[in-house]
């Protein structure tokens, strides 16, 4: 069954665009006024951004990093911020025009797309990038003092944390990917090697420091996520038949 109704369909042309021009400018003002906010409070954000690097000194290595650096701060806190009303008015604009089934479907994945983007970042944040610090201040510390530019120490920082809220996506490709038939739950279980292999790789990668401990908890992070989108995808095979 459509969600769009009789007046739905009816609509011309020109009230689509119309619409999509007002979400899409909706959610322009908001990114706007999260931006204004960020910038206010910029010095607020780099010094939470800061907290992980326990007694690193940083300087300004060039004239003017620090004010790039903060407008940078703004605008990737401000684009976090508004993400969940941009999708909002995503889903808003396209659900008339989805089916029941497919309502049921995209939905709750995007919604769940979200939580895990950001659960991915906050674990970036307060587990791997505490202990990937901690190595990278500790090692050769009795021979260089750790002075870093507070550019690049973002860098690195924003690099860690989205990478990793990418990785938390893993278990919404694999449902796209049962969901759609291409590849089933019984094959995605069958090569679970594989994907430890892989998921080693990516450890390796999102975590770019030498301790082990760190590379094998989120090899671990990984195959969890893994094995809950097949545990999804199975349920979801169970409550269909």
């Amino acid at each position: 069954m459509n969600h769009r109704t009789k007046a739905d369909k009816e609509m011309p042309i020109l009230e689509h665009i119309q619409e999509l021009r007002n979400r899409i400018l909706s959610t322009f003002c908001i990114f706007i006024l999260s931006l204004s906010l960020c910038l206010l409070y910029t010095k607020d954000i780099a010094r939470i951004l800061q907290e992980p690097a326990l007694g690193i000194k940083f300087l300004q290595l060039a004239p003017g990093e620090y004010l790039f650096v903060s407008i940078k701060i703004a605008i990737y806190s401000a684009l976090t911020i508004s993400s969940p009303f941009g999708l909002y008015n995503i889903l808003k604009f396209i659900s008339p025009g989805l089916t029941q089934k497919e309502s049921n479907y995209i939905i709750p994945t995007t919604i769940s797309s979200l939580l895990l983007f950001f659960l991915g970042t906050i674990f970036s944040y307060k587990i791997l990038v505490p202990i990937t610090l901690n190595f990278f201040i500790s090692y050769g510390s009795e021979i260089i003092e750790p002075v870093w530019s507070f550019d690049e120490y973002f860098n690195f920082i924003s690099l860690t944390v989205f990478t990793t809220g990418f990785c938390f996506q893993l278990p919404i490709i694999q449902i796209i990917l049962g969901s759609t038939n291409i590849i089933k739950w019984e094959n995605m279980l069958k090569n679970w090697r594989y994907i430890t292999f892989l998921a080693t790789i990516v450890s390796a990668i999102v975590t770019p420091s030498t301790d082990p401990i760190t590379q094998v908890f989120m090899t671990f992070t990984l195959l969890t996520l893994y094995l809950s989108g097949i545990l999804v995808l199975r349920t979801m095979k169970m409550s269909k038949s």
